[in-house]
């Protein structure tokens, strides 16, 4: 109990560091692929807090170490952003941001930077309380997940070699544990037609009237998708759609569409796109099927390519990495947490979804906010949480011996 006041008194005298260097990385537009100067803004908040190393790999993620016990814990934020969209919804200048006594506002302020502000504070308090036990913990501040999720895991683990005992996600969870995400899908259905001139369509055959009842039926698909009772429903819907004409005065030539499929448990990416190939309007028109694939040269410019597959990942509630989480939280606020999942998808998807290590979340912010204007998080969740992040390696050093 004594230790634990002490953590949650450390956590409390850097309320002030936290934001400020919360505030100061929200100032660094980072969408994915142009994430180098908040990932250098990082790695000087870490060395100047006392990491025991920092690098930054070919692909421009941000590794800092504090720690050098046999146990490799890691703990991860993606540090990339969407884009503002429509200015004219935000009240404040989301790269200015906004701060008063209760919140913090700006692109990435809960999605995800404030996990990245309070990991490193977190870290910073394990290593001044010697809570490091037999750990060494790798914090990560990884690229591109915005655009694909997981991709910086899988460089970090075929590439970089680094394969930790468990991985703590820190996007948004408002201070819930999470242990689990359906998975996803990029799918992409095209139409063949022949064009010809606007005056005379019955000389061409319309490709986007060849996609139209594969988008009804679509639409009927999403409604008898497989459940499941922790993670919900399988789910779709079509995100965009593109056609190819000679012009406006043209039979259009062809159509895509792009589906965002979500994956419960038991569901596999091949009979997702069997179920899609099987439609009738799909055979009907001899659409073509397929995944699309992910090539976008990372900051440092090192292309990565993977198919846009995105596996599903549950961690059982007995599991130690999900016990050491739990644990943590009830020794320091004296009561249970909430254990739940993401709506959304995380790195988790490489980490457990390909790979197999464990994952667990437990982030400040709140999901509603991810993507949103006027976006914002909450100072009492980022010290809450750097009060966790810190407990986390002595909590489960123990659990193991």
């Amino acid at each position: 109990m004594e230790l634990s006041k002490e953590i949650l008194s450390k956590a409390e005298g850097y309320r002030a560091s936290i934001s400020k260097f919360l505030r100061d990385i929200i100032a660094l537009p980072s969408q994915s692929s142009g994430e180098e100067a908040v990932i250098k803004r990082i790695a000087q908040e870490m060395e100047h807090v006392g990491f025991d190393k920092v690098e930054i790999d070919p692909m421009g993620n941000v590794l800092g170490y504090v720690g050098n016990g046999p146990r490799l814990v890691a703990m991860d934020a993606h540090i990339d952003t969407v884009d503002v969209g429509d200015p004219s919804l935000w009240k404040f200048d989301p790269y200015k941001g906004y701060e008063d006594e209760k919140v913090i506002g700006g692109r990435g302020a809960s999605d995800q930077k404030g996990g990245m502000a309070s990991m490193v504070y977190g870290a910073k308090i394990m290593k001044e309380l010697g809570l490091l036990g037999d750990c060494t913990v790798l914090i990560t501040g990884t690229v591109q997940e915005e655009d694909c999720d997981g991709l910086c895991w899988q460089y970090i683990i075929e590439e970089d070699k680094i394969r930790p005992e468990f991985v703590l996600l820190t996007e948004p969870t408002s201070c819930k544990v999470h242990r689990g995400q359906r998975g996803r899908m990029e799918i992409k259905v095209t139409t063949k037609g022949v064009s010809c001139h606007g005056s005379a369509p019955e000389r061409g055959i319309n490709a986007i009237y060849k996609m139209a009842p594969i988008i009804l039926e679509l639409r009927a698909l999403h409604e008898n998708l497989a459940y499941d009772e922790f993670l919900g429903k399988g789910s779709l819907t079509v995100s965009e759609i593109f056609f190819t004409s000679p012009s406006r005065c043209a039979v259009a030539d062809s159509c895509t569409i792009s589906i965002d499929r979500r994956l419960t448990h038991g569901e596999t990416w091949q009979e997702a796109l069997e179920q899609v190939r099987r439609l009738p309007a799909v055979k009907a028109s001899g659409a073509e099927v397929s995944l699309y694939s992910y090539s976008r040269p990372s900051w440092t410019g090192l292309v990565y390519p993977t198919d846009c597959y995105f596996p599903t990942w549950v961690v059982e509630e007995d599991h130690p990495a999900c016990r050491t989480v739990v644990e943590s939280y009830k020794k320091l606020f004296g009561e249970d947490p909430i254990v739940d999942k993401w709506t959304f998808s995380t790195n988790g998807v490489s980490i457990m979804g390909r790979y197999g290590i464990p994952c667990v979340g437990f982030g400040p912010g709140h999901e509603d906010q991810a993507h949103a204007p006027n976006e914002i998080t909450w100072k009492d969740e980022l010290v809450k949480a750097a009060a966790l992040y810190a407990a986390v390696p002595y909590v489960y050093s123990n659990l193991k011996s």
